[in-house]
């Protein structure tokens, strides 16, 4: 039979599934010679299978490397995590817990710019600032939310709750709700057009929702 027909794919097959073929041709493994990929020069089959086993550690090192900068920056925001939420149940007056989430907020995040607005809250509150200055349609749309809002500043009637409003470039509009309804928004700036936005991951920020919707619900009526 002829060679014409036969492919590198038929070689490579038969060699797998030869696997005494080396053994009864040792010589072979000595005489072939490759190109190494980090230069011109001819190296011996071994030499080239060092090659890519060196090249497939550090592969792995890099991997480990990331693995553990990720786990120390969870631990880190984990951290900020537990004292910004700490700061929360340490606060006594339920008045003062707006402005004790926003600073908060800002020192433990490095969040350049923060504010919250509630609404239905209880009479002792209703004169408050942060129960103040929030439209039907700035209300619709938080109870629309599913989940936080990220992305480019395009003119969110929240935006303006904020100390330099023309300064922000992205946002995040994080929902608070007690029950099925919100209650209340929470919004995040950022000068960085890329500090939120649209295909960033929100768990993060559910979980400042969850948290700071079971704080400032202290503001509510008894729920009926």
């Amino acid at each position: 039979m002829g060679t014409s027909g036969i492919t590198e794919t038929d070689i490579a097959n038969y060699l797998a599934n030869t696997p005494g073929f080396f053994e009864r041709n040792a010589e072979l493994l000595a005489s072939i010679q490759l190109t190494s990929p980090h230069g011109q020069r001819a190296v011996s089959l071994q030499e080239r299978q060092m090659e890519m086993l060196r090249d497939r550690i550090k592969g792995l090192e890099h991997k480990i490397v990331e693995m553990i900068r990720n786990g120390q920056d969870n631990v880190a925001i984990a951290d900020r995590l537990h004292r910004w939420t700490r700061a929360l149940m340490d606060t006594a007056d339920a008045a003062d817990l707006p402005t004790v989430l926003v600073q908060q907020l800002k020192h433990q995040f490095l969040i350049p710019q923060a504010g919250v607005r509630v609404w239905g809250v209880a009479e002792a509150y209703a004169g408050l600032p942060f129960a103040q200055g929030v439209s039907d349609d700035a209300r619709s749309f938080a109870n629309s939310l599913t989940l936080p809002y990220c992305g480019v500043n395009s003119g969110f009637e929240p935006v303006r709750w904020l100390d330099d409003p023309s300064t922000v470039m992205s946002i995040a509009l994080i929902p608070l709700r007690r029950g099925d309804t919100a209650f209340g928004l929470v919004v995040l700036g950022s000068p960085d057009p890329t500090r939120y936005s649209a295909d960033m991951g929100t768990e993060f920020l559910i979980r400042i929702s969850e948290l700071a919707g079971g704080a400032l619900s202290r503001l509510l009526p008894p729920a009926a």
